[in-house]
């Protein structure tokens, strides 16, 4: 390997003194004190005061769950702003650029553009796996970030661990795993494996498994190194206090959020076996996530139909590899039943 993480910080970061708010220069420990350091409104409704800018009580709930050092985390308005960081922090605008691997998370795409950097496509093979040969020969000195999605947004299966050790030892930036769906895969989440490769980056979020898509929570794992670059650049009040003590509250119900997660793995074995029954529907992809993705004979027309009759779920036609088929998000009991019965009465 031949990762060195000074080679692939842009000089303007390296330099750069991250803004030192109220809040930095103050912790509160507990004490009654009085508060006339940042500018605040001082009457008390619950939200008139700024936020921990570190989002210590969330990081050691966090730490707790994830086994994960809290030196070794930065959180972010969900993973996008987490995502983005990255971009900011290692991809000179106009110079550098990422590879992606299509079919997969659009976001990826859309940062590149914003933030100006080339997006190098290198398509995932017939099975969804990463194309290896294919992504090397399409880096060189300017490649600053792989993203691999694992479980992979739309297609729903991880990557083989083979083909990501190979990645993570010839790539010569960051390796960022998009590990969204990890809670509802049996695979080992790639966070057991940072000590191993100084260029992995793990982003994570509470969106999913969680169910705190409202709140927008995202995590970011690496190294201490590459967590003290992405401080500089995060704005100080990133995750609101709101955000932060949702999360903390939810975090304290491991055992609801495990049964969810049981029920959400029940529903989806379930759909899977009755959607090998519905005419229309061509394949049936492996899913190590929240969703099936399945081929059909029209996906226009087959997302129509579900429209018509409440049900609304994601056509993925327009991905490459993906030519018509419908994503379906696995749902309660009842609305698996709902799509089951419009599944069934369409045609």
């Amino acid at each position: 390997m031949n990762f060195k993480l000074d080679k692939i910080t842009r000089e303007n970061v390296k330099g750069l003194r991250p803004y030192s708010s109220a809040r930095d220069e103050y912790v509160a420990d507990g004490t009654e004190m009085v508060f006339l350091d940042a500018n605040e409104n001082p009457f008390d409704n619950g939200a008139n005061r700024y936020p921990d800018p570190h989002h210590r009580n969330l990081k050691y709930a966090l730490s707790e769950r994830k086994g994960i050092a809290v030196d070794r985390m930065l959180l972010g308005n969900g993973s996008d702003e987490v995502l983005d960081l990255i971009f900011r922090a290692f991809c000179e605008p106009r110079i550098d650029n990422i590879i992606t691997l299509p079919p997969t998370y659009g976001m990826y795409s859309v940062l590149a553009g914003i933030n100006h950097i080339d997006n190098r496509e290198v398509l995932l093979t017939q099975n969804f796996q990463p194309d290896v040969a294919g992504i090397l020969k399409r880096t060189d000195e300017n490649s600053k970030i792989l993203f691999l999605c694992s479980p992979n947004n739309p297609t729903g299966n991880s990557f083989t661990e083979d083909k990501v050790v190979e990645l993570l030892e010839n790539f010569e930036g960051l390796v960022v795993i998009d590990e969204a769906y990890i809670d509802f895969s049996d695979k080992t989440s790639w966070t057991k494996r940072l000590d191993d490769y100084p260029n992995l980056v793990i982003s994570q979020t509470l969106s999913k498994a969680y169910g705190l898509a409202g709140i927008r929570l995202g995590i970011c794992m690496a190294s201490k190194e590459i967590i003290s670059i992405l401080n500089k650049i995060k704005p100080p009040y990133n995750v609101n206090d709101l955000t932060q003590n949702h999360a903390i509250k939810r975090l304290q119900g491991e055992a609801r959020i495990r049964l969810e997660i049981a029920e959400i793995l029940n529903q989806k074995k379930l759909l899977m076996k009755v959607l090998k029954h519905v005419p229309f529907i061509e394949k049936i992809y492996p899913s190590d996530a929240n969703f099936i993705l399945v081929k059909v004979d029209d996906a226009n027309r087959r997302y129509e139909q579900l429209l018509k009759t409440g049900i609304v779920i994601r056509n993925r036609s327009n991905q490459p590899l993906c030519e018509d088929t419908l994503r379906l998000t696995v749902g309660t009991p009842e609305e698996n039943i709902k799509l089951v019965m419009a599944l069934k009465a369409i045609n």
